[in-house]
């Protein structure tokens, strides 16, 4: 089990990365022209779009020196501006997962990994 881990004045808290990247899909299914998580199957080279309920393997979270780091592979909205999602997601989730955790976020990674046409 991966997690970050705060000591305060009252003890020790600890956050698992799975809850860490569970808020921030959240977060990210909110963002306009964001379709959902994107799933790469590394053998084929394939890319899926992940339901709700498993949205947490298109995002990967990590933590160097009490900051996080968080990449997510996403399916946009075709016809949106990718650099305004973009803007958007990094400013939503490095906001709200501050707020969350109390972590520092040191970095968002997006990688783009398919463009979805949208009823």
């Amino acid at each position: 089990m991966k997690s970050s881990s705060m000591n305060t004045h009252m003890g020790n808290i600890t956050i698992d990365n799975e809850v860490i990247a569970q808020y921030a899909g959240s977060i990210a299914m909110e963002c306009f022209g964001i379709v959902g998580m994107a799933g790469i199957n590394v053998k084929d080279g394939l890319v899926k779009l992940l339901k709700m309920d498993s949205m947490t393997r298109g995002i990967n979270v990590s933590i160097n020196n009490n900051k996080l780091t968080l990449n997510f592979h996403v399916i946009i909205a075709y016809g949106v501006s990718i650099l305004a999602v973009s803007d958007n997601l990094i400013s939503n989730v490095k906001y709200k997962v501050e707020e969350f955790t109390g972590i520092e976020v040191e970095k968002i990674n997006i990688f783009v990994e398919g463009v979805r046409v949208i009823d």
